[in-house]
Order: structure tokens, then C-alpha cells, then sequence
């Protein structure tokens, strides 16, 4: 499948290359047994650090390599072409965790957090709580202002890398009569005491990423926790997630890539009436109907990420790539199922895994109906 590489300047390719190739050596032989066992592997983790893919956009003084967010889309994409699930822990840890701290900590936060998620820890974002979905401030987990600091109570849920991080950006109100301008952030570690990573969810897809419940009972923070100001946790949120939409986008677009390439390569092999299925003109037109739309995917979420980098408004374009690509990867992704016939119903082959792991792209960062709301809201 041939792939817009103009798009690229030579930096790029090259940093794509070296994902691509790490990709298919180290996580392609290992992707089903993990999803089977529900378990990232610590020592594949421990590869990301080494490969410096834990802080793309980090400046080198804090242990980052001082990329762009683009190449942080980049490597998105090319893990989750191999497995959807490794991609969206490193999405998570870039677009998301080391973002936030990026942008709203301050000198002693950066320099003690970030220099931990570029070189050994991986970091969790902890917003979202059992009534907190699409309505993503209505929170009841509480932190209590003390002399010395704050108390924090309460729970979350669906935390993504929750039972592999260790450094926590946590969501809680501080005056629930203020509504969203009660919300703050804070800076959480796994070690604190109080504080503990509950059940991981059996889900239906990405299964090798853990999604897992908090707990947080009279967890002591001292003020040097608060991330950006008190009160403006809300303005943190928001402001990250526009972008972590555009990585989940290039979650979606590498996924929707990973399930064609299966595809094609299966009708191109499986052989009916004496030739291979790929020279019925019934299968070149869907293969081709698939590789337009991922096309279209791609470009969108470039875009955006194009954008951002540029220091453009974006948030429209994030929100239209996320609704899109998620779109194109589960109808993609189910295609690729179908060309595979009867064999692609059973775990023999990696197309029921694509289908699984695609649905999840309508749901989490943001579901396709908040994105539509946004877009809408911006026409």
C-alpha cells in the first residue's frame, strides 16, 4: 500500500522507519499472546524508554529527545498498525501525561516528573468516574484544602496504563459549589500512601492495555502536588484532551492501516476457483474502497497535528479526525474480517483482534456523539 511519504521531510521518515521496524521485530511476535493474557510485557515496556518514545515533545533538559507532536502522531500510528494496544499506552504517555505537565507545571514539577516518564515510569491520566463520562466535570472525587495541603477522597474509573504507571495526573474538585471552576489537578504517586489501583477491566478490545478503577482514601498531597493553579483543573483537561483526541486518531488510522495490510496480503494467498480472491474484481473494489478511506483518515489527522505544531487553532480539526478515523477503523476493520471469510472469525488470524480493538475508538477521549457536538458548535 503506498503511503503519502511527501507528507514526511526526511527527519520524519526516518523516525517513522525506526518505529515501523521496532514495531514488526519486537511486538509483532508478541501481540496476540498478550492479548490472550490480558498483560503488556514489562520487558517490551522497558523497550520504549530505551527507543526514547516515552517523551517525544519532552525538551532534552528534562531526558525527552525535543520532537514535535507530529512525530509523537507518527509513532502512534506505527505501533498501533502491529498492535492498537501498545499504541495507545504510549499515546496516553505523550499526548496526555507528559503534555499536561509540559504545559502547566512548574519548574520543580518538570524536573522531577518528566525526567521520570521519558527514562522508567509510565504515567496515567485520571480523570473519568463512574457519573463523570461525556459529562467529564460532573466529579465527586473531592480534595479537601488542610494548613499543609489537601486531603483527596474518591474513585475513578476506566484509567488506561493504571496498572502500570506509577505517576498519576489526578481530576478532583475543591469547592463542588463552583462547578467546573472547582477542578483541580494533581500530581499523584502510585507509592502514596492511601492511594491504590483496584480492578482491571475485562474488556472487549486492547486487552493488553490495562483499564483499571481508583481508589483514593485520605490521600495526603502537599500544595507542590497541584498541577497549573487551583481551581483551573478544568482549563488542564480540556486543553489536553483536544490533543490527545488527535492521537487517538492516529491510533485509529495505524489500526485501520495494520487491518488492510493483513487483508490484502490474505487475498493476495487464498486461492478459490483456481486463482487468488484478489483477482475478483468484487474484492479489488472493496480493497480499494478501504485504502481510500484510510487515506482520508490519515490526511485529517496529519492535518491537525500539522497544525497544532504550527501553533494554529485546531480544535475542530482534532475533533472531526477523531470522529473520522474512528468511523473508518471499525468499518475497515470488520471488511478486512469478512475478506478473510470463516477464518477471520477465529483468533488463528489477526483480523478479529483489528475488529475488537477498533470499537474502542468511538468511546474513549471523547465519544463520536461529544465530537459531532464540537464540530457542530464550530461550523
Amino acid at each position: 500500500m503506498s503511503e503519502p511519504l511527501t507528507l514526511l521531510n526526511e527527519e520524519e521518515q526516518a523516525f517513522r522507519d525506526m518505529v515501523a521496524d521496532f514495531a514488526k521485530n519486537e511486538i509483532e511476535p508478541l501481540k496476540m499472546a498478550m492479548d490472550e493474557a490480558q498483560e503488556m510485557r514489562p520487558d517490551l515496556i522497558k523497550k520504549f524508554f530505551e527507543l526514547d518514545i516515552m517523551g517525544i515533545e519532552v525538551p532534552e533538559a528534562y531526558g525527552g529527545i525535543g520532537s514535535t507532536f507530529f512525530n509523537a502522531i507518527l509513532v502512534i500510528e506505527e505501533l498501533s498498525k502491529v498492535d492498537p494496544s501498545v499504541g495507545v499506552l504510549v499515546d496516553v504517555q505523550n499526548t496526555l501525561v507528559a503534555n499536561c505537565i509540559l504545559r502547566w507545571g512548574n519548574e520543580a514539577q518538570k524536573v522531577k516528573y518528566l525526567t521520570q516518564l521519558c527514562k522508567s515510569k509510565v504515567g496515567a491520566y485520571a480523570l473519568s468516574e463512574s457519573d463523570s463520562g461525556s459529562d467529564a466535570f460532573a466529579l465527586k472525587c473531592r480534595a479537601v484544602a488542610t494548613d499543609d495541603g489537601f486531603v483527596l477522597n474518591g474513585a475513578k474509573l476506566w484509567i488506561t496504563s493504571a496498572q502500570q504507571a506509577e505517576i498519576f495526573v489526578v481530576f478532583a474538585t475543591v469547592n463542588p459549589e463552583a462547578g467546573y471552576k472547582g477542578i483541580t489537578a494533581f500530581l499523584v504517586d502510585r507509592d502514596t500512601p492511601g492511594f491504590t489501583v483496584g480492578k482491571k477491566e475485562n474488556k472487549l478490545g486492547i486487552r493488553a492495555s490495562s483499564t483499571c478503577e481508583l481508589s483514593f482514601v485520605d490521600v495526603k498531597l502537599g500544595r507542590e502536588q497541584v498541577l497549573g493553579e487551583v481551581g483551573k483543573g478544568y482549563k488542564v483537561a480540556i486543553e489536553t484532551l483536544n490533543e490527545g483526541r488527535i492521537g487517538i486518531a492516529a491510533q485509529m488510522v495505524g489500526l485501520a492501516e495494520g487491518a488492510l495490510a493483513h487483508a490484502l496480503a490474505y487475498t493476495k494467498e487464498r486461492k478459490q476457483f483456481g486463482q487468488p480472491i484478489f483477482n475478483f474484481q468484487a474484492i479489488q473494489i472493496r480493497l480499494a474502497e478501504m485504502a481510500s478511506r484510510i487515506e482520508a483518515a490519515r490526511l485529517m489527522t496529519y492535518n491537525a497535528a500539522r497544525l497544532k505544531d504550527a501553533g494554529q487553532p485546531f480544535i475542530k480539526e482534532a475533533a472531526m479526525a477523531k470522529y473520522f478515523t474512528s468511523d473508518v477503523a471499525e468499518w475497515v476493520a470488520s471488511e478486512s474480517l469478512e475478506l478473510f471469510g470463516g477464518y477471520g472469525f477465529t483468533k488463528d488470524y489477526p483480523a478479529e483482534k483489528y475488529f475488537r480493538d477498533s470499537k474502542i475508538g468511538k468511546i474513549y477521549e471523547g465519544t463520536t456523539f461529544m465530537q459531532l457536538q464540537t464540530i457542530a458548535k464550530m461550523l
